[in-house]
Protein backbone atom coordinates (compact mmCIF):
# COMPACT_ATOMS: atom_id res chain seq x y z
CA UNK A 1 0.00 0.00 0.00
CA UNK A 2 1.40 3.13 -0.55
CA UNK A 3 0.22 6.75 0.27
CA UNK A 4 0.81 10.27 -1.12
CA UNK A 5 1.01 13.59 0.24
CA UNK A 6 2.15 17.30 -0.44
CA UNK A 7 5.68 18.02 1.16
CA UNK A 8 6.58 21.56 0.02
CA UNK A 9 4.36 21.28 -3.09
CA UNK A 10 5.82 17.99 -4.14
CA UNK A 11 4.31 14.68 -4.26
CA UNK A 12 5.79 12.63 -2.62
CA UNK A 13 5.11 8.06 -2.12
CA UNK A 14 5.25 6.46 1.09
CA UNK A 15 4.66 2.82 1.78
CA UNK A 16 3.26 1.99 5.33
CA UNK A 17 6.23 0.83 6.20
CA UNK A 18 8.21 3.46 5.47
CA UNK A 19 5.62 5.54 7.77
CA UNK A 20 6.94 3.94 10.86
CA UNK A 21 10.54 4.45 10.69
CA UNK A 22 12.50 6.43 13.13
CA UNK A 23 15.46 9.14 12.02
CA UNK A 24 18.96 7.28 12.56
CA UNK A 25 19.71 7.87 16.21
CA UNK A 26 16.34 8.57 17.07
CA UNK A 27 15.38 5.55 19.83
CA UNK A 28 11.89 4.61 20.87
CA UNK A 29 11.77 2.98 24.19
CA UNK A 30 9.60 -0.19 24.94
CA UNK A 31 8.65 -1.75 28.16
CA UNK A 32 10.49 -3.18 30.22
CA UNK A 33 13.84 -0.94 29.12
CA UNK A 34 11.74 1.97 29.86
CA UNK A 35 10.27 0.91 33.03
CA UNK A 36 14.62 0.32 33.80
CA UNK A 37 15.61 3.70 32.85
CA UNK A 38 12.40 5.52 34.79
CA UNK A 39 13.92 3.51 37.93
CA UNK A 40 17.13 4.24 37.63
CA UNK A 41 15.90 7.82 36.55
CA UNK A 42 14.34 7.71 40.45
CA UNK A 43 17.75 6.29 42.39
CA UNK A 44 19.74 9.10 41.01
CA UNK A 45 17.56 11.94 41.53
CA UNK A 46 16.90 10.22 44.91
CA UNK A 47 20.49 10.73 45.63
CA UNK A 48 21.47 14.32 44.59
CA UNK A 49 18.67 15.37 46.68
CA UNK A 50 20.54 13.76 49.98
CA UNK A 51 23.24 15.50 48.69
CA UNK A 52 21.65 18.36 48.56
CA UNK A 53 20.99 19.14 45.07
CA UNK A 54 17.78 20.78 43.66
CA UNK A 55 16.16 19.58 40.98
CA UNK A 56 15.31 21.72 37.88
CA UNK A 57 13.71 21.39 34.63
CA UNK A 58 15.06 23.71 31.95
CA UNK A 59 12.93 24.17 28.68
CA UNK A 60 13.22 22.08 25.80
CA UNK A 61 13.56 25.02 23.30
CA UNK A 62 15.17 28.52 23.62
CA UNK A 63 15.88 31.34 21.50
CA UNK A 64 18.97 31.27 19.92
CA UNK A 65 20.71 34.14 21.30
CA UNK A 66 20.46 32.36 24.88
CA UNK A 67 21.46 28.83 23.33
CA UNK A 68 23.76 29.49 21.81
CA UNK A 69 25.70 32.60 22.84
CA UNK A 70 29.19 32.72 24.96
CA UNK A 71 30.50 28.59 25.81
CA UNK A 72 27.03 27.72 24.37
CA UNK A 73 28.32 28.64 20.63
CA UNK A 74 30.60 25.41 20.42
CA UNK A 75 27.38 23.75 20.33
CA UNK A 76 25.86 25.32 16.79
CA UNK A 77 26.46 22.43 15.15
CA UNK A 78 24.55 20.47 16.60
CA UNK A 79 21.51 22.44 17.73
CA UNK A 80 18.30 21.92 15.16
CA UNK A 81 16.72 25.45 14.72
CA UNK A 82 13.32 25.94 14.30
CA UNK A 83 11.00 28.90 14.11
CA UNK A 84 8.96 30.41 16.67
CA UNK A 85 5.24 30.91 14.89
CA UNK A 86 4.29 33.40 18.00
CA UNK A 87 7.42 36.13 17.81
CA UNK A 88 8.61 34.61 14.30
CA UNK A 89 12.24 34.42 16.48
CA UNK A 90 14.75 31.25 15.74
CA UNK A 91 14.54 28.76 18.52
CA UNK A 92 16.69 26.46 19.36
CA UNK A 93 16.18 22.77 20.71
CA UNK A 94 18.09 22.11 23.50
CA UNK A 95 21.52 19.91 23.20
CA UNK A 96 22.96 20.38 26.54
CA UNK A 97 21.71 21.34 30.17
CA UNK A 98 24.61 23.45 30.92
CA UNK A 99 23.97 26.56 29.19
CA UNK A 100 20.35 26.69 30.28
CA UNK A 101 21.48 26.19 34.28
CA UNK A 102 23.70 28.65 33.89
CA UNK A 103 21.07 31.15 32.63
CA UNK A 104 18.64 29.98 35.46
CA UNK A 105 21.51 30.80 38.11
CA UNK A 106 21.99 33.71 36.81
CA UNK A 107 18.20 35.47 36.59
CA UNK A 108 15.68 32.77 37.84
CA UNK A 109 17.30 31.60 40.99
CA UNK A 110 20.04 34.11 41.68
CA UNK A 111 21.58 32.54 44.75
CA UNK A 112 24.29 34.67 46.41
CA UNK A 113 26.24 31.51 47.97
CA UNK A 114 26.79 28.11 47.13
CA UNK A 115 24.11 26.85 44.98
CA UNK A 116 23.53 23.14 44.00
CA UNK A 117 21.78 21.77 41.20
CA UNK A 118 20.51 18.44 39.41
CA UNK A 119 18.20 17.46 36.02
CA UNK A 120 17.27 14.83 34.08
CA UNK A 121 15.90 15.17 30.54
CA UNK A 122 15.99 14.16 26.83
CA UNK A 123 17.51 16.54 24.76
CA UNK A 124 18.24 16.57 20.91
CA UNK A 125 21.77 16.65 18.48
CA UNK A 126 21.69 16.85 14.49
CA UNK A 127 24.04 14.13 14.76
CA UNK A 128 25.21 11.80 16.77
CA UNK A 129 28.56 13.01 18.80
CA UNK A 130 30.75 9.74 18.99
CA UNK A 131 29.79 6.43 16.97
CA UNK A 132 28.20 4.87 19.70
CA UNK A 133 26.14 7.98 20.85
CA UNK A 134 21.79 8.16 20.76
CA UNK A 135 21.12 11.45 18.54
CA UNK A 136 18.33 11.97 21.78
CA UNK A 137 20.38 11.07 24.71
CA UNK A 138 18.51 11.53 27.90
CA UNK A 139 21.03 14.02 29.83
CA UNK A 140 21.08 13.06 33.98
CA UNK A 141 24.22 15.39 35.70
CA UNK A 142 24.34 17.73 38.63
CA UNK A 143 26.40 20.96 39.00
CA UNK A 144 27.61 23.08 41.58
CA UNK A 145 27.52 26.62 41.61
CA UNK A 146 29.00 29.44 43.87
CA UNK A 147 32.73 28.42 44.64
CA UNK A 148 35.99 27.97 42.91
CA UNK A 149 37.92 25.94 45.44
CA UNK A 150 38.70 22.58 44.93
CA UNK A 151 36.57 20.78 47.19
CA UNK A 152 33.58 21.06 44.79
CA UNK A 153 35.74 19.09 42.15
CA UNK A 154 36.18 16.83 44.61
CA UNK A 155 32.21 16.69 45.68
CA UNK A 156 31.07 16.54 41.98
CA UNK A 157 33.33 13.91 41.14
CA UNK A 158 32.43 11.89 43.92
CA UNK A 159 28.84 12.54 43.24
CA UNK A 160 29.81 11.10 39.65
CA UNK A 161 30.48 8.12 40.60
CA UNK A 162 28.69 7.40 43.26
CA UNK A 163 26.12 7.62 40.23
CA UNK A 164 27.73 4.86 38.56
CA UNK A 165 27.99 2.89 41.97
CA UNK A 166 24.03 3.34 42.43
CA UNK A 167 23.42 2.26 38.49
CA UNK A 168 24.99 -0.86 38.91
CA UNK A 169 28.54 -0.78 36.88
CA UNK A 170 31.60 -1.81 38.33
CA UNK A 171 35.06 -1.87 37.06
CA UNK A 172 35.68 1.86 36.51
CA UNK A 173 38.56 4.03 35.17
CA UNK A 174 38.57 7.88 36.18
CA UNK A 175 40.70 9.92 33.75
CA UNK A 176 42.12 13.11 35.11
CA UNK A 177 42.76 15.98 33.25
CA UNK A 178 43.69 19.79 33.32
CA UNK A 179 42.89 22.43 30.50
CA UNK A 180 45.09 24.48 32.37
CA UNK A 181 47.94 22.99 31.52
CA UNK A 182 47.56 23.17 27.71
CA UNK A 183 46.50 26.51 28.16
CA UNK A 184 49.54 28.04 30.36
CA UNK A 185 52.24 26.54 28.32
CA UNK A 186 50.15 27.53 25.01
CA UNK A 187 49.84 31.56 26.43
CA UNK A 188 53.76 31.47 26.98
CA UNK A 189 54.72 31.29 23.38
CA UNK A 190 54.13 33.54 20.35
CA UNK A 191 52.43 31.86 18.20
CA UNK A 192 49.48 33.65 16.29
CA UNK A 193 45.98 32.20 16.87
CA UNK A 194 46.01 30.35 13.67
CA UNK A 195 48.64 28.82 14.96
CA UNK A 196 47.12 28.09 18.63
CA UNK A 197 43.96 26.47 16.61
CA UNK A 198 46.23 24.45 14.75
CA UNK A 199 48.16 23.19 17.92
CA UNK A 200 45.57 22.07 19.50
CA UNK A 201 43.56 20.23 16.93
CA UNK A 202 46.56 18.24 16.60
CA UNK A 203 46.50 17.69 20.55
CA UNK A 204 43.01 17.00 20.20
CA UNK A 205 43.16 14.38 17.88
CA UNK A 206 46.64 12.77 19.27
CA UNK A 207 48.38 12.93 15.82
CA UNK A 208 51.82 12.95 16.67
CA UNK A 209 53.37 12.60 13.43
CA UNK A 210 51.59 15.40 12.43
CA UNK A 211 51.83 16.78 15.79
CA UNK A 212 56.11 16.43 15.61
CA UNK A 213 56.20 17.66 11.96
CA UNK A 214 54.42 20.75 12.47
CA UNK A 215 56.36 21.61 16.35
CA UNK A 216 59.62 20.97 13.59
CA UNK A 217 58.45 23.66 11.22
CA UNK A 218 57.27 25.91 14.07
CA UNK A 219 58.74 29.13 15.37
CA UNK A 220 59.53 28.02 18.75
CA UNK A 221 62.14 27.67 20.81
CA UNK A 222 63.41 24.10 21.68
CA UNK A 223 62.45 24.05 25.19
CA UNK A 224 58.84 25.09 24.37
CA UNK A 225 59.02 23.08 21.81
CA UNK A 226 59.74 20.14 23.86
CA UNK A 227 56.54 20.85 26.01
CA UNK A 228 54.26 19.91 23.37
CA UNK A 229 56.26 16.96 22.16
CA UNK A 230 55.79 15.50 25.91
CA UNK A 231 52.04 16.45 26.52
CA UNK A 232 50.27 13.71 24.19
CA UNK A 233 52.93 11.10 26.00
CA UNK A 234 51.35 12.17 29.87
CA UNK A 235 48.80 9.61 30.53
CA UNK A 236 48.96 7.13 32.92
CA UNK A 237 49.04 6.40 36.56
CA UNK A 238 48.56 9.66 38.66
CA UNK A 239 51.70 8.70 40.65
CA UNK A 240 53.57 9.80 37.55
CA UNK A 241 52.31 13.52 37.64
CA UNK A 242 55.33 14.80 40.08
CA UNK A 243 57.99 13.63 37.50
CA UNK A 244 55.90 15.04 34.58
CA UNK A 245 56.03 18.07 36.39
CA UNK A 246 59.26 18.48 36.09
CA UNK A 247 60.17 17.45 32.44
CA UNK A 248 58.41 21.46 31.61
CA UNK A 249 61.20 23.54 31.90
CA UNK A 250 60.92 27.21 32.70
CA UNK A 251 56.79 27.11 32.61
CA UNK A 252 54.83 29.49 34.09
CA UNK A 253 53.63 29.20 37.70
CA UNK A 254 50.10 28.39 36.49
CA UNK A 255 51.08 24.93 35.23
CA UNK A 256 52.41 23.94 38.61
CA UNK A 257 48.94 25.24 40.32
CA UNK A 258 47.04 23.08 37.81
CA UNK A 259 49.44 19.57 38.38
CA UNK A 260 48.76 20.68 42.03
CA UNK A 261 44.93 20.63 41.36
CA UNK A 262 44.90 17.33 39.46
CA UNK A 263 47.35 15.33 42.66
CA UNK A 264 44.80 16.68 45.18
CA UNK A 265 41.85 15.53 43.49
CA UNK A 266 43.77 12.53 42.64
CA UNK A 267 44.35 11.52 46.65
CA UNK A 268 41.08 12.49 47.92
CA UNK A 269 39.07 10.02 45.09
CA UNK A 270 41.86 7.40 45.79
CA UNK A 271 40.97 7.34 49.35
CA UNK A 272 36.66 7.35 48.97
CA UNK A 273 36.80 5.15 45.88
CA UNK A 274 39.19 2.96 46.69
CA UNK A 275 37.53 0.62 43.97
CA UNK A 276 37.74 2.63 40.92
CA UNK A 277 41.50 3.08 38.26
CA UNK A 278 42.28 6.76 38.87
CA UNK A 279 44.16 7.83 35.87
CA UNK A 280 45.82 11.10 34.50
CA UNK A 281 46.01 12.22 30.75
CA UNK A 282 47.39 15.76 30.24
CA UNK A 283 46.61 15.97 26.80
CA UNK A 284 42.59 15.44 27.39
CA UNK A 285 41.48 18.61 25.51
CA UNK A 286 37.68 17.97 25.05
CA UNK A 287 35.42 21.41 24.84
CA UNK A 288 38.65 23.53 25.86
CA UNK A 289 36.62 26.41 25.10
CA UNK A 290 34.08 25.29 27.15
CA UNK A 291 35.76 23.76 30.15
CA UNK A 292 38.24 26.18 32.29
CA UNK A 293 40.33 23.31 34.91
CA UNK A 294 40.13 20.12 35.84
CA UNK A 295 38.15 17.88 33.82
CA UNK A 296 37.59 14.22 34.57
CA UNK A 297 35.84 11.35 32.74
CA UNK A 298 34.56 7.94 33.52
CA UNK A 299 35.09 4.52 31.38
CA UNK A 300 34.65 1.09 31.79
CA UNK A 301 35.53 -2.02 29.98
CA UNK A 302 33.31 -2.90 26.76
CA UNK A 303 32.43 0.42 25.96
CA UNK A 304 34.63 2.69 24.07
CA UNK A 305 33.56 5.85 24.72
CA UNK A 306 33.18 8.01 28.28
CA UNK A 307 30.03 7.30 30.18
CA UNK A 308 30.12 10.15 32.16
CA UNK A 309 31.95 13.43 32.26
CA UNK A 310 32.79 16.46 33.74
CA UNK A 311 34.67 19.40 34.92
CA UNK A 312 35.12 23.11 36.05
CA UNK A 313 33.25 25.87 33.77
CA UNK A 314 33.63 29.14 35.00
CA UNK A 315 32.19 31.93 33.89
CA UNK A 316 29.24 30.55 31.75
CA UNK A 317 26.59 32.96 33.29
CA UNK A 318 28.64 35.74 32.44
CA UNK A 319 26.79 36.11 29.16
CA UNK A 320 23.57 36.38 31.33
CA UNK A 321 25.13 39.16 33.14
CA UNK A 322 26.76 37.08 36.51
CA UNK A 323 29.69 35.02 35.86
CA UNK A 324 29.98 32.47 39.14
CA UNK A 325 32.26 29.58 39.18
CA UNK A 326 30.93 26.38 38.72
CA UNK A 327 31.82 22.75 37.83
CA UNK A 328 29.82 19.63 36.88
CA UNK A 329 29.20 16.26 35.16
CA UNK A 330 26.62 14.60 33.07
CA UNK A 331 25.50 11.02 31.76
CA UNK A 332 23.19 9.74 29.21
CA UNK A 333 20.72 7.73 30.99
CA UNK A 334 19.85 5.38 28.50
CA UNK A 335 23.89 4.21 28.30
CA UNK A 336 24.06 3.26 32.15
CA UNK A 337 20.91 1.51 31.64
CA UNK A 338 21.48 -0.12 28.78
CA UNK A 339 25.09 -1.40 30.42
CA UNK A 340 23.32 -2.73 33.55
CA UNK A 341 20.23 -4.10 31.89
CA UNK A 342 20.67 -7.41 32.44
CA UNK A 343 20.93 -7.11 36.24
CA UNK A 344 17.74 -5.47 36.19
CA UNK A 345 13.71 -7.11 35.81
CA UNK A 346 10.51 -5.96 36.35
CA UNK A 347 8.36 -6.80 39.30
CA UNK A 348 6.09 -9.07 38.29
CA UNK A 349 2.14 -8.26 39.24
CA UNK A 350 -1.03 -9.84 40.53
CA UNK A 351 -3.98 -10.52 38.60
CA UNK A 352 -6.99 -9.38 40.07
CA UNK A 353 -10.07 -10.73 38.65
CA UNK A 354 -12.73 -9.49 36.92
CA UNK A 355 -15.47 -7.15 39.63
CA UNK A 356 -16.67 -4.06 40.81
CA UNK A 357 -17.12 -5.17 43.96
CA UNK A 358 -16.51 -2.51 46.65
CA UNK A 359 -14.22 -5.60 48.96
CA UNK A 360 -12.51 -6.10 45.55
CA UNK A 361 -11.75 -3.15 45.15
CA UNK A 362 -10.16 -2.32 48.82
CA UNK A 363 -8.44 -5.67 48.33
CA UNK A 364 -6.44 -4.01 45.22
CA UNK A 365 -5.82 -0.70 46.78
CA UNK A 366 -4.30 -2.68 49.56
CA UNK A 367 -1.87 -4.34 47.65
CA UNK A 368 -1.41 -1.32 45.31
CA UNK A 369 -0.26 1.32 48.66
CA UNK A 370 2.23 -1.85 49.50
CA UNK A 371 3.72 -1.21 45.93
CA UNK A 372 2.85 -4.72 44.31
CA UNK A 373 1.33 -4.01 40.76
CA UNK A 374 -1.79 -5.47 40.76
CA UNK A 375 -3.50 -5.46 36.87
CA UNK A 376 -7.10 -6.20 37.08
CA UNK A 377 -8.58 -8.37 34.34
CA UNK A 378 -11.70 -7.16 31.76
CA UNK A 379 -14.47 -8.72 30.97
CA UNK A 380 -13.58 -11.09 28.00
CA UNK A 381 -9.79 -10.15 28.48
CA UNK A 382 -7.73 -12.71 25.97
CA UNK A 383 -3.80 -13.16 26.13
CA UNK A 384 -3.81 -13.04 30.03
CA UNK A 385 -0.14 -14.57 29.64
CA UNK A 386 1.30 -10.88 28.32
CA UNK A 387 0.37 -9.23 31.77
CA UNK A 388 3.55 -10.75 33.22
CA UNK A 389 1.55 -11.79 36.28
CA UNK A 390 3.01 -14.40 38.39
CA UNK A 391 0.21 -14.00 41.14
CA UNK A 392 -3.38 -13.67 41.34
CA UNK A 393 -5.92 -12.50 44.04
CA UNK A 394 -8.61 -14.92 44.82
CA UNK A 395 -11.48 -15.46 47.11
CA UNK A 396 -10.73 -17.83 49.62
CA UNK A 397 -13.97 -18.53 52.06
CA UNK A 398 -14.96 -15.03 51.86
CA UNK A 399 -11.66 -13.14 52.04
CA UNK A 400 -9.06 -12.17 49.25
CA UNK A 401 -6.27 -13.58 49.51
CA UNK A 402 -2.72 -13.48 46.82
CA UNK A 403 -1.72 -16.97 45.47
CA UNK A 404 0.43 -18.05 42.69
CA UNK A 405 -1.11 -18.66 39.25
CA UNK A 406 0.40 -22.53 39.18
CA UNK A 407 -1.19 -23.11 42.53
CA UNK A 408 -4.38 -21.15 41.65
CA UNK A 409 -4.75 -23.06 38.36
CA UNK A 410 -3.62 -26.23 40.40
CA UNK A 411 -6.38 -25.64 42.73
Amino acid sequence: MCLNFINNGTLLSMTIAERWLLPDGIEEILPPEAARIEALRRTLLDEYRVWGYELLQPPLAEYLESLLTGVGHDLDLLTFKITDQLSGRLMGISTDRTQQVARMDAHSMPKEGVARYCYCGEVLHTKPIHLLSSRSPMQVGAELYGYAGLDSEIEIASLMLTSLDKAGLKDITLDLGHVGIYQALVEETSLSSDEKNELFSLLRSRAVPELNQWLNNASLPEYQRNWFIQLPKMAGSVTQLSSWKALFEKAPKQLSEAFDSLVTVANALNERFPQVNVHADLAELRDYNYHTGLVFSAFVSGFGQAIARGGRYDATGSVFGRSRPATGFSSDLKVLAQLTGSDWSEQKAILAPVGSSAELFKAIAKLRSQGERVIQQLPEQAQIEELGCDRALVEVDGQWTVQLISQNRHN
